[in-house]
């Protein structure tokens, strides 16, 4: 675990990847890269190559070409905000986990930004004739889904929006699809569900028959990126959480050519307006449920402006099929909220531990929860109820289990699934929820949810594995022996699960030394007659 950095959370992502590198947790790649081809694949492998989220890293990209040759000057960054919750960590300035409590005291406390005239943003100003013949095309935006995208995409926006009625502003992260040099298409109806972000705004500007000014961030601090996947009140400014986080103000220019502010240290600004009359196709686009969002009408961006740093850095999440940095992003938040929901706001007794399923499923919609030993069973329902309801898109499958049950093993929570439920009690289906992301593709436009109580209701027999002192020193003797290196998952030793005897036990301390006919002469002396093999009698303890 890395140690909380002195200067507290970065400003700058520059200075960020200067402290990811100084951290061992930055690649750098000099050679030359294709970015519609070469680069998003070779860095998904560190996601689907089976290493663990310890050993994954950012990548720089500083030789980035195209799929027609073209060379840019501006380097890549892929991963630098939450390729694994140390470099989140990082870039919060906190242990990782320090980081629930940190963001629940950034919403309690937040912090109002500032205007400011110093605006590294705006070194470079891009408009006109450069705009329409260069724009959109001089940024190395990375293809993300090689096969399947139809555009090269932005991915790692803060997209700021501003309500007209209130002048709340609003930071979403959407995708963003470039057409032209000058134009780009901007996916906001996810959020038509939920009633939040820029849809909203959109909605507004379209009743008043105005164009909706936008700006799409790309490389801001990862404290203030971090605040676009927060579930916050439509009315709370991002940017004021951002700076309850670092403990002071962030800073703020306005844009050159519409009327928002936008952070001033960011990398590059995309500015422009969304005319909420028109749509047009977007995607087909890699989406984060698994499948490929296929094309569908939303909102063109005629682009006004580019703005950026004069050495900026390009910055891209890997998202799409999780495990991505999108979704530790919100794992590493979303978490500590929910347990925090559970334990302190509706008071859950024996709530241990929450555990957001991330491989394949997308974080969200499958949840586990961990109860101590013991739990009532009502506190158990409680708390599936309370986690299935926190967000709506959020526990479409909410399963609890037992403190045995290492949450992070799938295999582990079949078996309980397998052994300590019957289904016609410990489930319950819940009709008319809302859809979580990727549902259209199962035909329906409402969903329902699963709750289950998997946790251990009665004493029952160990686990059948050699127990821990036996399991560690056979580990030692393997690795003594030069063996192949062991990737050990839990559980990898038995334990003992209620039923068990001190008779038992000693009946396995003499096999373990080798004295098993000792026990062989004890049960000769209990025999019984007249019992069917297939239906054996429970042994009764006799007392002393």
């Amino acid at each position: 675990m890395l140690d909380k950095p002195k200067s507290g959370p970065r400003l700058d992502l520059q200075q960020h990847l200067a402290d990811l590198e100084a951290a061992g947790l930055l690649i750098r790649i000099d050679r030359p890269i294709d970015k519609d081809r070469e680069l998003i694949p070779l860095v998904r492998w560190q996601f689907v190559g089976g290493l663990p989220e310890s050993e994954r890293r950012a990548f720089l990209f500083t030789n980035v070409t195209d799929g027609k040759g073209r060379r840019y000057e501006m380097p890549v960054v892929v991963g630098a905000l939450a390729s694994s919750p140390d470099i989140y960590a990082l870039g919060m300035g906190r242990k990782v986990e320090e980081i629930g409590d940190a963001w629940m005291a950034a919403i309690a406390n937040p912090i109002a930004p500032m205007l400011t005239n110093d605006a590294p943003c705006h070194d470079v100003v891009v408009t006109g004739d450069a705009l329409k013949t260069e724009g959109l095309k001089a940024l190395p935006v990375p293809v993300s889904t090689p096969g399947f995208d139809a555009a090269p995409y932005l991915t790692a926006t803060l997209c700021v929006t501003k309500d007209p009625d209130s002048g709340v502003r609003n930071m979403g992260t959407y995708r963003v699809a470039l057409k032209a040099a000058d134009r780009a298409v901007v996916r906001m109806v996810a959020r038509e569900a939920t009633g939040a972000g820029g849809y909203l705004h959109w909605l507004k500007y379209r009743e008043r028959k105005e164009k909706m000014p936008i700006a799409v961030v790309v490389g801001a601090a990862p404290v203030v990126m971090f605040t676009g996947p927060q579930k916050l009140a439509v009315d709370v400014d991002e940017l004021a959480i951002a700076g309850g986080a670092v403990g002071r103000p962030i800073r703020m220019a306005r844009c050159r050519t519409i009327d928002l502010d936008v952070p001033a240290d960011s990398e590059i600004v995309v500015e422009g307006l969304i005319d909420p009359d028109v749509l047009e196709p977007e995607a087909p686009f890699g989406e984060s449920n698994g499948y490929v969002a296929l094309e569908a009408y939303n909102m063109p961006m005629e682009i006004t402006a580019i703005t950026h740093r004069r050495n900026a850095v390009f910055a891209q999440i890997i998202s799409q099929v999780t495990p991505s940095e999108s979704s530790v992003i919100k794992k590493v938040a979303y978490e500590p909220l929910f347990l925090a929901h559970l334990k302190t706001q509706m008071g859950v007794k024996g709530i241990r531990r929450v555990f957001m399923h991330e491989r394949l499923t997308n974080l969200r919609p499958v949840i586990f929860l961990q109860f101590a030993d013991g739990a009532a069973r009502t506190e158990v329902w409680r708390g599936l109820h309370g986690a299935a309801t926190l967000q709506s898109n959020c526990g479409k499958i909410v399963i609890a289990v037992s403190e045995d049950i290492d949450l992070e093993s799938m295999d582990a929570v079949l078996w309980s699934l397998a052994y300590r439920t019957n289904p016609v009690d410990d489930m319950h289906i819940m009709p008319s929820r809302g859809g979580v992301q990727g549902a259209q593709y199962s035909g329906n436009k409402t969903d329902s949810g699963l709750l289950v109580d998997a946790t251990r209701k009665r004493p029952m027999p160990p686990l059948a594995l050699p127990t821990k002192p036996y399991m560690e020193h056979a580990r030692a003797l393997w690795e003594e022996l030069g063996l192949p290196p062991l990737n050990v998952q839990a559980p990898w030793h038995g334990y003992t699960l209620g039923d068990w005897t001190e008779r038992w036990e000693i009946f396995a301390r003499r096999t373990a030394a080798g004295d098993w006919e000792t026990t062989g002469r004890e049960t000769l002396a209990q025999q019984r007659k007249g019992l069917l093999p297939e239906a054996p009698a429970r042994f009764a303890q006799q007392e002393d």
